[in-house]
């Protein structure tokens, strides 16, 4: 079909091809130039250019029609990809120059150029093609790419390339180290130390022996006599000279100025401590520092060596590392502590000192002047003349720490015994490591091992900002620059929310129910280089106060969430530890349930309400009702101390009186004689007795255990003192709990009874009988002269004492029986029926009754 080119301007298209030509042919490519020109290529009419509003065909020096690709480059250059090659057009015509020759007849399907501007081709037959300064690179099997057909290549936005084809798709990632060992052709696979020249040429000496170099890509080889048959330690220099510490062969020094390299080498016959040279350092004076494998460091200077071996100061024999910091001090790192030589003489410094392990293996001074020791059991800095440790670090930082090196923008590069490290310096410092301040490398980040190695000077940073590693299976170069700048944030997008598992809609306004339900967001970060290494942190604003620590989970579960408005946001972060400003949320609603409605707890604080005024107003009617018993039992107690009095004390007072107003009213001989003042005696003793029983029957029968027997006991002991009457208590069945208004009745209702039978019965036996079988029985019984039968039903005329016994047994709905069995002696029974003299509730309930009444009063 046909396919018609459109251009949008202010918001709205426009044709732009009209000629109809065009029109016939589908629309392949499209670009446009700086200068503001289109170029359109077609599946069969060749290429097009639309400017200055008019359309025109490029027919001269094209000789393919079939255009596949274009490609912008700079002011007015476009290149063109045919099926018969790449054309470039240069502002004026069409040509192949500056095209390489072997692309000039390829078929070029897609092209791309890169933010480095490498320009990456993808052809028909040979596969991916990448152009830049150095040349066309074909990338094949041999790197990971496929050979078939390249039909469409892409950038994004991390900087990887994608290749599509009919095998699928592929990725190119641009690793953040460049690896070199036998892959590249060079002989070694690292494991040694590493020295990069002011010519960028890097200086390596293998495993099996010698010295290399390396420079744009080409290899070099040191030939000096006997170096391939020894081991290289160690490498320092400057402009124009390298140094050599040997296993064997001394201190060897390599000029780099000319075309051929000249050396010189120096040995313990030239005054060397030992021809085993561990670690090489040169100073700012120009004087070249050799610390020993076992005899300390000797000093070259004015081509005179000055040795200081422990009998001068040193810590030790082995000197692992040195370094000369600003002040112009030298530092020693050795196996046994960490040395300093100044004007002012030798010290050492160790664990005593703050640093973390005697065995110290390298020495770095930042930028801000920090003197920086690895250790074997982590890191150390001086700060004010003293050694500190690190706090709050994570584990890697506190094991074998083997190579340090610092970059431009505030970095340590670190290389421990397993570990390759990019530590943030200023909040390793403060001991305020956040998350992103500590990055670990592996090998998806292009190493080809993480183990570090036990040289001086292992890891390196050149004069371009790159940082080079010695590694246990290659070198390894990383340009922190080029690292910052390819650090690109990680695009976060919430996926999905659900509720107990169940999705919600997150296209609509979004309203959940409340309760005890669990919800669940789930997120992702879009970070295609590294995906293993997205954090996300995440917050819930209305519940969560702060963000959450950093976490790989890609699920957030809140639950119990109480009804109102809420957003949940998160943030993540890309494989360099940076987070991303740009965050994802989601805003919702929890909806109350019925309970947690307004109007629900309205109602609920309207029956508090009312149940406190219930609750108050029972308590008043409690509290009446114990007043008026109160008063109901005061008044009995008042009535019945009448009785007494009137029975018994106020007729003995009365009679008393009659005596002595008779006795006031004679003469002379009619003085009353002894026997009238002695029955007056008599009579205020009796009115005495009389008056403490009237007492003695206002005590209560209780005590603390409810014992009507034992309360029978002491009325029965007083009617023995004072009567010298025999008395017998029988009680029948188990005591149980009564009624304390029972109780006392019951009492009050014997005591009187026994009262009666010690005082008026003349006899010379009481017996006391109670009863708890069936209800509660009384029955007090004497073998005195009996009463009369008038008088039981009666009572006696001026006396309450059987009224009040009647009276209290009718409140107790008790039945009260008196009577003289076979014609003498006195029975009284009392029987009160169960249901009022025993509660009816168990001890568990007879306790919570007690509550509740403690409660209300």
């Amino acid at each position: 079909g046909m396919m018609v080119p459109m251009v949008a301007r202010s918001g709205k298209f426009q044709r732009i091809a009209t000629g109809s030509r065009l029109l016939r042919s589908a629309v392949l490519a499209l670009a446009q130039t700086p200068d503001g020109d289109f170029w359109m290529g077609t599946r069969e009419s060749g290429l097009f250019r639309f400017t200055g509003g008019k359309m025109i065909a490029m027919k001269h020096g094209l000789s393919d029609l079939k255009v596949n690709c274009l490609l912008p480059r700079g002011d007015r250059d476009l290149w063109i990809g045919t099926d018969t090659g790449i054309l470039r057009w240069n502002g004026e015509s069409l040509n192949t120059r500056s095209i390489p020759g072997q692309l000039q007849h390829v078929q070029a399907l897609s092209m791309i150029m890169d933010r480095d501007a490498n320009i990456w081709v993808g052809t028909d037959s040979l596969g991916l093609v990448r152009l830049n300064a150095d040349g066309a690179s074909f990338l094949r099997d041999s790197d990971g790419v496929s050979r078939e057909a390249v039909t469409v290549v892409f950038e994004d936005r991390e900087g990887n390339i994608w290749i599509g084809g009919a095998d699928g798709i592929e990725r190119l990632g641009d690793s953040a180290f460049v690896s070199y060992s036998k892959p590249e052709g060079l002989p070694t696979e690292g494991s040694n130390p590493v020295w990069v020249d002011s010519e960028d040429r890097l200086w390596f000496p293998p495993e099996t022996g010698g010295l290399w170099w390396v420079k744009n890509g080409h290899p070099g080889r040191v030939m000096l006599d006997g170096l391939d048959r020894d081991q290289v330690y160690s490498l320092a220099g400057a402009d124009g000279e390298l140094w050599i510490g040997r296993q064997r062969g001394g201190l060897t020094r390599i000029s780099l100025r000319g075309g051929s390299f000249q050396s010189r080498t120096y040995t313990k016959a030239n005054g060397l401590a030992q021809d085993s040279v561990y670690s090489v350092y040169r100073s700012r004076d120009g004087a070249i520092w050799a610390g020993t494998l076992s005899a300390g460091v000797s000093v070259l200077r004015n081509d005179k060596f000055v040795t200081y071996a422990p009998d001068r100061g040193l810590a030790s024999s082995t000197v692992a590392s040195m370094l000369e910091d600003s002040n112009g001090t030298m530092w020693f790192a050795t196996p046994s502590g960490l040395s300093s030589l100044s004007k002012g003489g030798w010290a050492s410094y160790g664990v005593r000192d703050g640093i973390p392990s005697d065995n110290i293996n390298c020495l770095l001074q930042d930028s801000t002047g920090t003197l920086w020791a690895g250790t074997a059991s982590g890191l150390a800095f001086r700060d004010g003349g003293t050694f500190k440790t690190p706090v709050r670090v994570p584990a890697d930082l506190t094991t074998q720490i083997l190579g340090l090196a610092e970059d431009r923008y505030g970095w340590l590069w670190v290389a421990t015994s397993n570990r390759v490290l990019r530590v943030r310096r200023d909040a390793l410092r403060r001991g305020a490591l956040a998350d992103g301040d500590v990055r670990e490398f592996g090998l998806s980040d292009g190493l080809r091992g993480t183990e570090g190695v036990k040289r001086h000077q292992s890891v390196f940073g050149d004069r371009m900002g790159r940082i080079w590693f010695s590694l246990n299976r290659s070198i390894s170069m990383v340009d922190p620059a080029r690292l910052t700048r390819n650090s690109a944030p990680t695009i976060v997008h919430v996926q999905a929310l659900s509720s107990d598992g169940a999705a919600v809609d997150l296209g609509k306004t979004v309203r959940l129910l409340g309760g005890p339900r669990r919800t669940t967001f789930s997120f992702a970060g879009l970070s295609l280089s590294a995906p293993d290494r997205v954090r996300y942190r995440y917050m819930l604003e209305g519940y969560d106060r702060e963000w959450s620590v950093s976490t790989a989970a890609r699920e957030a579960s809140y639950t119990n969430l109480q009804p109102r408005r809420y957003r949940f946001r998160v943030i993540a972060s890309n494989a360099d530890g940076v987070w991303s400003h740009a965050e994802a949320s989601v805003d919702f609603m929890v909806s109350p349930l019925y309970w947690q409605t307004w109007w629900f707890l309205a109602v609920v604080l309207v029956a508090i309400l009312l149940f406190v005024m219930a609750g108050y107003r029972l308590r008043l009617n409690l509290l009446t009702q114990r007043i008026n018993l109160q008063f109901e039992q005061r008044l009995a107690e008042r009535i019945q101390v009448a009785r007494d009095i009137h029975d018994t004390l106020m007729q003995t007072i009365q009679g008393c009186k009659l005596v002595t107003d008779d006795m006031l009213t004679k003469t002379g001989e009619e003085i009353p004689t002894r026997n009238t003042v002695e029955k007056l005696s008599v009579w205020l003793g009796q009115a005495i007795q009389e008056g403490r029983l009237a007492l003695s029957s206002l005590r209560s029968s209780t005590t603390q255990q409810n014992d009507l027997a034992e309360a029978f006991l002491r009325a029965g002991e007083e009617c023995r003192l004072e009567r010298a009457v025999a008395f017998e208590l029988d009680v029948d069945g188990t005591a149980r709990p009564l009624h304390p208004i029972v109780r006392d009745e019951v009492y009050r209702i014997g005591y009187e009874a026994i009262r009666n039978a010690c005082a008026h019965s003349e006899g010379s036996q009481v017996k006391v009988e109670l009863s708890y079988t069936r209800g509660l029985v009384l029955r007090v019984l004497d073998n005195g002269k009996g009463l009369a039968a008038d008088i039981a039903i009666n009572g006696k005329a001026g006396h309450f004492g059987l009224i009040g016994m009647r009276e209290r047994a009718a409140r107790l709905q008790a039945r009260l029986t008196l009577s003289s069995p076979r014609g003498s002696g006195t029975l009284v029974e009392l029987v009160v029926q169960e249901r009022i003299a025993f509660p009816r509730f168990t001890r568990d309930r007879s306790r919570r009754f007690e509550r509740i009444k403690r409660f209300f009063g």
